[in-house]
């Protein structure tokens, strides 16, 4: 069975591998990234900060999936003061598709109220339509589109 637990800093040599996966997953979607190893996160700090929840999955002694949210104040003209951030969105390969994903977000959900905050957003890339699928399925909706233009 899978579990969700909050992450430890033992589980730091795992989520350092689950940060490349996901650059590795992104970089087709994101011709700006620089070449080499990247790192998108502090992860060692995150796990312990007090306004950031990062989240494991687990099944059979085995880390499978991971995520955070991490409180944000809102935009000055937004009818909330803060929202959640979430990101580090990763299941492992082999467990896609059991429905990992929804049970991170369903924890950090509870965490995110537990909180007193009521508005998650997340970012995804418009090129990636299973991931779009993926948080649509739970509930997420496209609500504004980031634009680039390289000069």
């Amino acid at each position: 069975m899978i579990y969700i637990r909050k992450a430890i800093p033992e589980d730091l040599s795992i989520l350092l591998e689950f940060e490349q996966g996901i650059i590795a997953a992104e970089r087709p979607f994101d011709p700006t990234l620089k070449e080499g190893e990247i790192s998108y996160y502090d992860l060692k700090k995150m796990i312990t900060a007090h306004d950031v929840e990062v989240v494991v999955a687990v099944l059979n002694d085995q880390i499978i999936g991971s995520g955070y949210a991490r409180i944000e104040n809102a935009k000055s003209y937004l009818n909330h003061e803060l929202f959640a951030y979430l990101g580090f969105m990763y299941t492992h390969p082999d467990h896609r598709g059991k429905g990992v994903n929804k049970q991170i977000i369903e924890a950090l959900s509870n965490w995110i109220r537990s909180q007193g905050i009521f508005e998650m957003r997340l970012d995804v890339y418009n090129d990636n339509p299973s991931a779009i699928k993926a948080y649509e399925k739970v509930g997420f909706k496209k609500h504004l589109i980031n634009m680039r233009l390289g000069i």
